[in-house]
């Protein structure tokens, strides 16, 4: 992970990362610098999610230790550059606790799971196919159910590689990608749901707005892809019988 930088008025404390000492507040300076949009109630949701772990003095206060910042920064990196859901980032946090070894890590290039940055150009549709896992056909069919897009010169954004990669693993289980067109209906939908419940803030046009909106809106996708993944594994138990 990267460094952490330490917050103003804290070089005479303890520097063991494992040491509770920033208050929730010297944490969100800590991150602003790299992630302007944070905000302390995204420290907070992160909280309740489990991601992040701060201890609590006898009067209730949080206290972060630099170990607490550096998972920050792993989450909102994840999040900000890679669009990865917080069920897969605590996948990830979880293993490197155990000491496994990722591909890679946000905010150093790539993500656990994707060497491609949001930013990257335009891929011509062969090396796509290569960097997703399809063959030309499989993507071809991507395209054709409009699981994924293409620009005039046929070359594929990079930010569509998870949903390919996605679709190149159901395919390996015979699940092809016209039989997906159901994830891409319910996606649209869900989409226009969520942007009706931001469009008040939107319409305040500044960048403060446009940055809660943005909070918002990713912690309504997270919360939106948790209620699915319960209900599938609710309906699968039931397929079980378990």
């Amino acid at each position: 992970m990267t460094a952490v930088p330490q917050p103003s008025g804290s070089a005479d404390r303890d520097t063991d990362d494992t040491t509770p000492r920033f208050t929730i507040g010297e944490v969100l300076a800590a991150l602003r610098a790299d992630f302007p949009e944070v905000t302390i109630s995204k420290i907070r949701y992160l909280e309740s999610e489990d991601l992040v772990h701060p201890q609590r003095t006898p009067s209730g206060y949080r206290k972060f230790a630099a170990a607490d910042i550096a998972r920050l920064r792993y989450v909102l990196a994840a999040q900000r550059d890679h669009y990865l859901p917080l069920r897969v980032i605590k996948e990830h946090l979880d293993a490197l606790d155990r000491g496994e070894e990722l591909p890679g890590r946000p905010g150093s290039g790539t993500a656990p799971g994707l060497g491609d940055p949001v930013g990257a150009a335009p891929l011509p549709a062969a090396e796509f196919a290569e960097a997703a896992g399809l063959t030309a056909e499989q993507l071809a069919d991507c395209v054709q159910y409009g699981l994924v897009g293409r620009d005039a010169s046929g070359r594929h954004r990079a930010t569509d590689l998870p949903v390919a990669r996605a679709a190149a693993g159901l395919a390996r289980h015979g699940i092809e990608p016209r039989h997906l067109r159901m994830y891409r209906t319910a996606a649209e939908r869900e989409a226009a749901l969520l942007e009706q419940l931001v469009a008040p803030v939107l319409r305040a046009r500044s960048d403060e707005a446009r940055a809660r909106a943005a909070e918002q809106l990713q912690e309504l996708a997270d919360l939106s892809g948790q209620l699915h993944g319960a209900l599938l594994e609710a309906r699968l138990r039931e397929v079980l019988g378990s």
